[in-house]
């Protein structure tokens, strides 16, 4: 079984808000749980083994927001009978493409 996520966490309406640390922050949180993650610049890609995993991981990074008002999105991929690492998922798109599935510009 695989479990792969897509979250993006934020502080919101917060001027005091550093925004750059908050999400640096958010992101070690996950160190503190069994996740492999990969942070782009619109969202942290996280996969896990157990979906309880991923889902403990993303409130402990929305919980190390430091701000009056959070925004959380996260969005998953439960393969149930299958394991299906992030670089695989890739690898099989590219595979129908030919080529890397990044620009070269």
């Amino acid at each position: 079984m695989t479990v792969t996520a897509m979250l993006t966490v934020a502080p919101l309406d917060d001027p005091e808000a550093d925004f750059d640390a908050e999400i640096a922050a958010a992101i070690d949180a996950l160190e503190e749980f069994d996740v492999r993650y990969e942070t782009n610049p619109m969202e942290t890609t996280i996969e896990a083994d157990d979906l309880g995993e991923v889902f403990d991981a993303a409130q402990a990074a929305t919980e190390a927001i430091d701000a009056t008002r959070t925004m959380t999105s996260l969005k998953i991929d439960h393969f149930r009978e299958e394991d299906l690492a992030v670089e695989e998922k890739v690898e099989r798109v590219e595979t129908h493409l030919g080529r890397e599935a990044v620009s070269d510009r």
